[in-house]
């Protein structure tokens, strides 16, 4: 038995499984092929109702997608697949050199609704649930501001608290979002602010 952990986390790796913490595991049979040492993590966040409801949806069999770790906005942890099993996170994709980033990473997805719109004077997200304003980070930089859903603190410590475990048992080298691997994907969006966030590490 392989078992990781580090002093200062709740967490620990037993089997390329995370423990401890209350994290929750799914089943993900569509999974199987091995990935060997994951090299780096790249982050999303779910664009979904809310963290459960999201893992369920990536487990089915019939969607092409998958993941490693959803994190909840309350801190829950729900693995789908294991740490040496490829998962279906990061699509066409490439990063320094390297395509199919599948192969190589890690996929967490954060309990988040993403992109924003104001109607009405409401914070409105894809799937038509409304955002409280005190949960609303606005991106100004560009031409027009825009509306992103914030991730909470519990979030980002449990984050911070996964990825230090993960950077101390595999050989990590880059913490990313979709949207640096790949032109296609927005996520995690600049609510993130995954450049600032990764100098943590």
């Amino acid at each position: 038995m392989d078992v990781f952990s580090n002093s200062n986390s709740r967490f620990s790796i037993v089997n390329h499984r995370l423990v401890g913490g209350g994290v929750i595991h799914l089943v993900c049979e569509k999974n199987r092929r091995t990935l060997g040492e994951p090299e780096m993590i790249i982050l999303h966040y779910t664009a979904g109702r809310d963290a459960m409801s999201s893992a369920k949806f990536l487990v089915r069999p019939e969607v092409k997608a998958s993941t490693h770790l959803v994190i909840g906005r309350d801190g829950q942890v729900i693995q789908l697949v294991p740490f040496n099993i490829e998962a279906w996170h990061a699509g066409k994709s490439s990063y320094k050199g390297r395509s199919e980033l599948n192969r190589y990473s890690i996929g967490i997805e954060l309990d988040n609704l993403g992109q924003l719109q104001l109607e009405g004077g409401k914070f409105v997200a894809e799937c038509g649930k409304e955002v409280p304003v005190k949960e609303v980070y606005s991106e100004d930089s560009g031409e027009m501001p825009t509306y992103w859903h914030d991730y909470t603190d519990e979030q980002m410590r449990v984050l911070n608290e996964v990825c230090g475990l993960l950077v101390d048992t595999y050989p990590i080298g880059d913490i990313v979002g979709h949207s640096d691997v790949t032109p296609r994907k927005v996520d995690p969006g600049p609510a993130l602010r995954v450049a600032e966030w990764i100098r943590y590490y």
